[in-house]
């Protein structure tokens, strides 16, 4: 074969080398674009196929630690269901933080960190449960400013909102800020983000209370709640006595914490014919002298002396005088007469009826009323000799029924609420100062002796195994007054607001890798029943 030359390259040999050359600096142009496509889909493959393996890898990572959470937090509920205590506090095993290892089903031989922490839910205020001034106290606390509208301030409109599946819930309630709901520091450290400075200072609007600073002040996520709940039992487990709804004779056998009856048939009956009681303290209000009991009597007793003197004289003692006792006399022996007889705490009025004198007649005498019995006649005896002479016979309906350390005696066996349940109450195990000052009765003086009180060394204590529980803590409301800053009164106010247990606790558990970095986190509100438990709220992070 041959080429056929032109006469067109014959005659022009520089264009025919042109054109070979241009065809040959195309093809390795061409080459070099296709290699370099070429490897840039290698490296993006390459680059596709290192995220998808860091990504599987993460995922494992995260699935591996999420399940590591996961069992740290049925950890934390298999703690909670061995607690035999008929108490709850800080110096239990249940409230220690824990650190543990779970063996990791992928990577053969590794092992698997998590962490639990377990906290009482009745160390907060229960915006479903708590008074308004309660709430009032706790906003306050936080920093709100008073109100003064036609809608009320916030504390009244969040009791009207009522009621709330979580604390996030409020963010509805008018007036309601993100700096109450989820604290000061987190706005502190959006002020700081934003603005480049290295320390948030006050502004007018977020004053803080004299007891408060910006690293100790959360906000209503930290401080509030809506699942503290304790069992409507006394700390044996028994069925607590509802003093709204059960009978007198029911009633009648309530004991104190000495297993001594504590009221009479007549006390009982009084009780009964006082209700409604708001509250436990509302029984320190009750007259043991009920307005039936003394609108039956009150034509039988008198507050006037019958006699002067056991000498002669007119309606005189016992030997001689008009009127005198034993031997003569008016109306001589034993008979009525003008001023006759030998009881002194008796007399007759216009229609010859003797009444009884209730500021010199003894137990005996006083039970001859109809409706007294030997307990209500002690109570009018007691109350004469404590506080003087009755100045007229209304002033008996004064006497009351119970005091407050009988009250503190058998706080634990009553109740004035039906159910199983009471929500609510703060556990005075449990509660910080913060807290327990914002209750009825209390201030920060009176909050820190109970906290004193229950860190204190356990005098009777004499388990010294690693088990043993910490501190001092109270096992019986009435154990309050055994503290020298709570006195009656503060007591009175109190009793109604707390207890010293806990059967809601918040479990939150974190798998984390070897940095000591949270990967995943578990969080869920445990309800302890007896033996029963359950989770009303779970989140997973």
């Amino acid at each position: 074969m041959y080429t056929r030359t032109t006469q067109a390259q014959i005659e022009n040999p520089t264009l025919s080398l042109f054109s070979f050359r241009n065809s040959s600096g195309l093809s390795l142009i061409s080459t070099l674009w296709i290699l370099t496509v070429l490897s840039v889909l290698a490296m993006q493959m390459l680059y596709s196929f290192n995220l998808e393996a860091k990504a599987q890898g993460s995922f494992f990572d995260r699935v591996k630690h999420h399940f590591a959470a996961k069992s740290g937090f049925e950890w934390g509920v298999a703690k909670l269901a061995i607690d035999e205590t008929n108490f709850d506090s800080l110096g239990e095993a249940w409230a220690e933080p824990i650190q543990q290892q779970i063996e990791d089903g992928i990577q053969l031989g590794g092992f698997i960190n998590y962490q639990v922490t377990i906290t009482d839910e009745a160390t907060k205020i229960n915006l479903n449960a708590a008074a308004e001034d309660q709430i009032r106290n706790l906003l306050s606390f936080l920093g709100a400013q008073p109100e003064l509208n036609a809608l009320g301030d916030l504390a009244t409109r969040i009791v009207e909102g009522r009621p709330y599946r979580t604390v996030r819930d409020v963010a509805r309630v008018q007036g309601m800020t993100d700096e109450l709901l989820y604290g000061l520091q987190q706005q502190a450290a959006a002020e700081e983000a934003t603005s480049g400075s290295a320390s948030p200072t006050n502004t007018p609007e977020t004053v803080l209370p004299p007891t408060l600073t910006m690293t100790s002040v959360g906000g209503l996520v930290n401080v509030a709640t809506v699942y503290s709940v304790d069992t409507n039992t006394d700390s044996s487990g028994q069925q607590r006595v509802n003093i709204n709804s059960a009978n007198a004779n029911q009633i009648r056998q309530i004991q104190s914490n000495n297993n001594q009856n504590v009221f009479s048939q007549g006390e009982a009956n009084a009780i009964v014919q006082s209700r409604n009681h708001s509250g436990l303290s509302a029984l320190l209000d009750v007259q043991v002298v009920s307005e039936n009991v003394f609108n039956n009597i009150q034509d039988q007793i008198s507050v006037v002396d019958t006699v002067s003197s056991n000498d002669g004289g007119f309606g005189g003692g016992d030997d001689f005088g008009f009127g005198s006792g034993d031997d003569f006399g008016f109306g001589g022996e034993d008979d009525s007469g003008f001023g006759g007889g030998r009881n002194n705490n008796n007399f007759e009025d216009d229609s010859g009826n003797s009444k009884v004198n209730i500021n010199t007649a003894s137990s005996q005498d006083l039970q001859e009323l109809n409706g007294i019995d030997n307990g209500i006649a002690e109570r009018i005896i007691a109350h004469r000799n404590s506080q003087g002479q009755f100045q007229n016979i209304d002033a008996i309906k004064q006497v009351k029924l119970l005091t407050v350390r009988e009250l503190a005696s058998i706080a634990d066996k009553i109740t004035t609420k039906d159910g199983d349940t009471v929500n609510g109450l703060i556990n005075i195990n449990t509660a910080p100062v913060e807290i327990l000052q914002l209750l009825p009765g209390m201030d920060q003086t009176k909050a820190q002796a109970i906290v004193t009180r229950r860190e204190e060394e356990n005098p009777d204590a004499q388990n010294q195994s690693e088990d043993a529980v910490k501190g001092n803590p109270f096992s019986d409301i009435g154990q309050l007054l055994d503290i020298e800053e709570i006195d009656d009164q503060s007591f009175r106010e109190v009793v109604d607001w707390v207890t010293y247990r806990s059967h809601g606790y918040r479990i939150v558990a974190s798998g984390v890798d070897a940095s000591g970095k949270v990967i995943a986190t578990c969080v869920g509100i445990v309800v302890r029943n007896g033996n029963q438990l359950t989770i009303p709220y779970w989140r997973q992070d």
